[in-house]
């Protein structure tokens, strides 16, 4: 799960770097550039790059600038949970929330700081407000973090309905096909997960957790051939993963039956 909140970090950062840049032309056109905004551009752009000091330094500056600069506040609070500081994460999220309650990138991710930690209806909360945007871009990625968090209530009937959602705006979203397939082969679905399964290999290839997968639900379905065919892709593509070392444990629990 943190894994793909991450994925979302780096999204976000590229989206914080297109507000800011809109920011920059805007300002351009009526009068010279804030400070706070050039100082806030570079820290994004440093903070795209691993360069978290120097990052650090430029958003710090903007703030000392200007105090209420709103992308200050949200790009220092995602430096600092991607640097551990969640007090500090936190406390800017917080400040950048009550500077526009209705920004949906700040929703977005103070949502997804609150579900990791455990704030579970707080997180609901902001990722339901975002979502009210009807011209935010990336509506599917703020429905899948939901489901995410969701589940950790646990509450399987909501979160499939976000993921659900989430392809109902975008069928080809990965991730919300996965967190699909996750959910319906735990749930011995074994028709759903195979349906989301081909969806997901239209899309790209498989890993080999989905290989894996791919491997249980024919069995479960008894399709031999299907079976067969995801075992040889994740033997030979993946020799060395985890899961071909389940396969074969799996397979050698076929024969002495």
């Amino acid at each position: 799960m943190r894994g793909y909140f991450v994925v979302c970090l780096v999204l976000t950062l590229s989206l914080l770097g297109a507000c800011s840049s809109v920011q920059t032309k805007s300002g351009n056109k009526q009068k010279k550039q804030d400070p706070a905004e050039i100082n806030t551009q570079l820290g994004i752009e440093y903070m795209r790059e691993g360069m978290y000091v120097s990052s650090m330094e430029k958003l710090q500056k903007a703030l000392k600038q200007n105090s209420n600069y709103q992308l200050a506040h949200t790009s220092i609070a995602i430096l600092y949970e991607k640097l551990g500081e969640d007090k500090l994460a936190d406390k800017h999220y917080h400040k950048a929330y009550k500077l526009n309650r209705r920004d949906s990138l700040t929703l977005n991710n103070y949502g997804q700081f609150m579900c990791r930690d455990g704030r579970l209806e707080e997180a609901d909360k902001m990722f339901m407000a975002a979502l009210k945007d009807p011209l935010y871009r990336y509506p599917e990625m703020v429905y899948t973090n939901a489901g995410i968090c969701a589940r950790k209530r646990p509450d399987i009937e909501l979160a499939d309905k976000y993921f659900r959602n989430a392809l109902q705006v975008n069928r080809k979203y990965k991730p919300a096909l996965r967190e699909m397939i996750r959910s319906s082969f735990s749930q011995q679905k074994y028709l759903a997960s195979r349906a989301y399964l081909q969806r997901l290999q239209e899309v790209g290839a498989l890993t080999p957790e989905f290989l894996w997968i791919g491997v249980r639900t024919e069995a479960a379905l008894d399709d031999r051939d299907a079976l067969a065919s995801y075992a040889l892709v994740l033997k030979n593509q993946h020799p060395e993963s985890d899961e071909t070392q389940a396969l074969a444990q799996w397979e050698r629990k076929q024969l002495e039956r």
